[in-house]
């Protein structure tokens, strides 16, 4: 197969006029949406923006003159039929309800999990694409944005099918804070504006991650940089959206990360720049679970650490306060997590 499509895209080849589709194509593109459903003859829409164009013919869906997948509007018994003859003998099939129905779904859901074809479902509102991820606890393969205009396109922000690693937090009391002398830390700025005590989980330690926070605050010396989390030294571990775990000096500019919220609220922000400079060091231990562990970080006033009473600066932390920290009981081989006897110091 020629193209491997995310788990959403956007339709714009349903509507009636060339500017509504044109409309839908701009908004999609605003949106951050990079794969769209085109007309055939709408080929002139794919010199707004650089994307994913994905041809609809009839039912066919062509990409790059190969066919990819079919484009199926069930209504009734027989398109069900239809639809589970396609099972293995195309890459994608997209559904289409004229009245959304979750019976369908769970029927087609049970029928394609196993199979090479990818499920994906054509949805108008957020509510629609939450109950297509979570049917069956399975979910579908994938949705399609099917908007009746450019306005409808902005409801989906923050719709994703992305299923997150677990970063429920503890307290840790520190026993330890001692400066060191130089070394390479890592600096990285996102492509998003982070709120106060928003922040990554880094960590020495794959089995201990610290909440480092964002340097959202004013301080006397610098102005808040809200899109920046300081985050430690380069041999550090910092956890991923997909669960696994990079080393800081793997992380390169657009690539991925998963950054919390102070509510608990996780989300993937894109890396646009990684600064990696000589700077005094911190050494941070703390006890939790009955072991010790380490994070190693930059000495200076504007790093700040996700604690019980907020974001605070390590320049104001004190042996026997307490920072949150992320605990798991596996260890780590090439970052994923693997149930094996380890020790790090």
């Amino acid at each position: 197969m020629s193209i491997q499509l995310p788990p959403i895209l956007v339709r714009a080849d349903h509507l009636t006029t060339y500017d509504e589709r044109k409309a839908i194509v701009a908004s999609a593109l605003e949106a951050g949406y990079t794969n769209i459903i085109l007309r055939s003859e709408d080929e002139n829409l794919q010199h707004l923006g650089r994307y994913t164009a994905i041809t609809a013919c009839g039912k066919d869906l062509m990409y790059a003159g190969e066919r990819i997948g079919i484009l199926l509007n069930l209504t009734g018994a027989g398109e069900m039929e239809e639809a589970y003859s396609l099972k293995n003998s195309v890459p994608y099939l997209l559904i289409s309800t004229e009245n959304w129905k979750i019976i369908p779904l769970e029927n087609l859901i049970s029928r394609f999990q196993t199979s090479d074809t990818s499920l994906y479902v054509c949805v108008k509102t957020p509510e629609e694409a939450h109950l297509a991820f979570q049917t069956m606890e399975v979910g579908c393969d994938g949705i399609v944005i099917t908007p009746d205009s450019p306005a409808d396109i902005s409801a989906f922000a923050g719709i994703t099918d992305k299923k997150y690693p677990d970063v429920e937090l503890e307290a840790a009391i520190i026993t330890r804070i001692s400066p060191l002398t130089l070394g390479d830390r890592v600096c990285i700025d996102t492509c998003s504006l982070l709120a106060p005590g928003e922040g990554m989980l880094i960590g020495s330690q794959s089995s201990c991650l610290f909440l480092v926070c964002s340097e959202s605050f004013e301080s006397e010396y610098v102005n808040a940089r809200p899109f920046r989390v300081n985050a430690g030294a380069v041999h550090s571990y910092i956890l991923c959206p997909d669960g696994k775990t990079k080393y800081l000096s793997e992380i390169v500019s657009g690539n991925e990360l998963l950054s919390r919220t102070p509510d608990g609220t996780l989300r993937t922000v894109n890396v646009g720049r990684v600064k990696i400079e000589v700077r005094p060091m911190l050494y941070i231990e703390v006890k939790a679970g009955g072991k010790y562990y380490s994070v190693i970080l930059q000495n200076a006033e504007t790093i700040r650490m996700g604690t019980p009473v907020g974001a605070v600066s390590v320049s104001d932390l004190a042996l026997g306060d307490l920072v949150y920290v992320r605990l798991e009981n596996v260890g780590r081989h090439f970052g994923h997590p693997i149930a094996e006897t380890i020790c790090e110091k």
